[in-house]
């Protein structure tokens, strides 16, 4: 093995491992997790919020034991992947030991150490966006065209995986079309690559279809609850602030890109990156809707840096290896949750970290932790709290209850520690829960779990003869405190009739 491919493939084994021991053991799997982790017990062509193929690994994580090394070891694994990916890129390009370093550091200091340890659609996205890359890049350094079948597969994978993966594809090609590199369209090998990513995609695109566009209801509700309030500001500030640390490295390859002889090439890159923030600013995108278009510009940054201080400026390589070591060990308390969150949230009252947006929630309000820190936090006790308002219940009851819950997370948490608590499954009409949830429940009696603080103030409790508010979620560091766990017997014809015609309502809201 060259000396290259051993540094490179040992910084890759430090990525797949290294969160397992920053992050504390206290922290429960994120509320996301939770959603995705279920629709590995449903096994479809596609879900309300995503494609499916994590799904896949959810299946394979339930198949190992779901235990949390699994809900980990797959955005862990894509993690190094993707780097390998970028030292790739940098190898391809003619760098050496020191830019496969720097193309290291933006994935250990940065926001990339904590998007890859979490089970979520990102990993498998920011992998395929840099796999279309660095096929791309490889056509034009050899004009084979097994790199155009690479590029057609990623992006079927890639849609399949998440659909934003759409707007590295469509920015990508428009950075194609406005350069020398135009002549790929003339490649019918081309077109032969994105059939087969049409074939694919296709069974997602039939599902959508015949699920009349689920996707489309989705969005408009993200836009409507939350995509609404991002600023053009903030939605640019915090492209810095993600990869704070190694910024220079990214921007060195956008400049490298963008302005040099020798990258001219590659100019198509430097475009796709405009045209990818530009549809993110006019779609009003969250911060991380970009994360996919930075690992190419890393490798190109870390192999222009390389060759800047190759002879006159070596002394600079010091500074920009000490830079983001010093600044990224900082961050790192906010990457990932090193330390319960009682002396974290103290870190980050004395350290000053509130003032960088790291503590703000969809909320737009400061928290004592991060959002995703917060939603690792209180599900067991929810569940455990679940368990023993159920077991109040004498036999007979318990064989006409159903758990019910407000939101995915809280189904997911309770169904994910159901075994452990000998709970029958919990229901929910949020989220993909709802395509799971049977058209004709009958209800006498459930144990609801809520977040609404009013739920026993309202008009439907009265069909109950029995309602209690048993217990509520006290962990007063998790985003799901206060939610309230109510114990109700003997539902009435009018509630299930209500129930009914509220499901029914629900489901069809999300056909387009």
């Amino acid at each position: 093995m060259q000396k290259g491919n051993r540094l490179l493939y040992f910084l890759a084994a430090i990525k797949l491992i290294l969160p397992f021991f920053l992050q504390n053991s206290y922290y429960e799997p994120h509320r996301d997790e939770f959603l995705y982790l279920a629709e590995g017990h449903h096994m479809a062509w596609g879900f309300m919020e995503v494609p499916p193929l994590l799904s896949v690994f959810a299946w394979l994580t339930h198949l190992f034991g779901d235990g949390m090394f699994w809900i980990k070891f797959w955005p862990s694994l894509f993690g190094a992947l993707t780097f390998i990916v970028t030292g790739k890129m940098i190898q391809s390009l003619g760098g050496k030991s020191f830019a496969i370093v720097l193309g290291f550091l933006p994935f250990l200091f940065g926001v990339y150490l904590r998007v890859h340890f979490l089970f979520q659609p990102n990993f498998l996205e920011i992998f395929f966006w840099t796999m279309i890359a660095y096929s791309i890049l490889r056509h034009i350094q050899t004009e084979k065209d097994k790199w155009l079948y690479i590029f057609g597969i990623s992006c079927g994978l890639g849609m399949l995986s998440k659909y934003s993966v759409a707007f590295f594809i469509m920015s990508l090609l428009g950075g194609l079309l406005l350069t020398k590199q135009r002549k790929v369209f003339a490649n019918k090998h081309f077109y032969y690559a994105s059939l087969i990513a049409l074939l694919i995609f296709l069974p997602n695109l039939v599902w959508q279809y015949t699920n009349h566009f689920p996707v489309i209801v989705h969005m408009h509700e993200l836009e409507d609850t939350q995509l609404k309030y991002i600023s053009a500001p903030d939605f640019l500030k915090d492209q810095l602030l993600m990869n704070l640390p190694c910024f220079f490295i990214w921007l060195a390859g956008l400049y490298f890109t963008a302005f040099t002889f020798k990258g001219k090439p590659y100019r198509a890159f430097a475009l796709a990156y405009v045209f990818v923030i530009g549809l993110l600013l006019l779609l009003h995108g969250k911060n991380y809707y970009s994360l996919g278009v930075y690992p190419p510009l890393f490798a190109f940054g870390a192999y222009h840096l390389e060759q800047f201080t190759a002879k006159r400026f070596k002394v600079l390589r010091y500074v920009i290896v000490l830079f983001p070591l010093i600044i990224g060990i900082i961050f790192i308390p906010v990457a990932l949750p090193i330390a319960k969150p009682e002396p974290l949230a103290q870190f980050y009252a004395v350290s000053g970290i509130a003032k960088t947006g790291a503590l703000k929630w969809e909320d737009l309000k400061n928290h004592p932790l991060p959002q995703d820190f917060s939603d690792m936090l209180g599900w067991e006790e929810m569940a455990q709290k679940v368990a023993t308002a159920y077991n109040t219940l004498d036999s007979a009851e318990k064989k006409n209850t159903i758990l019910f819950c407000d939101n995915y997370g809280q189904a997911g948490a309770v169904n994910y520690y159901g075994e452990k608590y000998h709970l029958p499954q919990a229901y929910s009409d949020n989220a993909s829960f709802l395509y799971w949830l049977p058209d004709s429940l009958h209800i006498d009696n459930i144990i609801l779990l809520t977040d609404d603080e009013n739920e026993m103030q309202h008009d439907f409790i009265k069909n109950f003869t029995y309602a209690k508010l048993s217990d509520s979620v006290t962990n007063v560091y998790a985003r799901e405190k206060g939610d309230l766990i109510i114990t109700l017997k003997g539902a009435n014809d009018a509630f299930n009739k209500f129930f009914k015609q509220k499901i029914a309502e629900d489901k069809a809201a999300f056909k387009y």
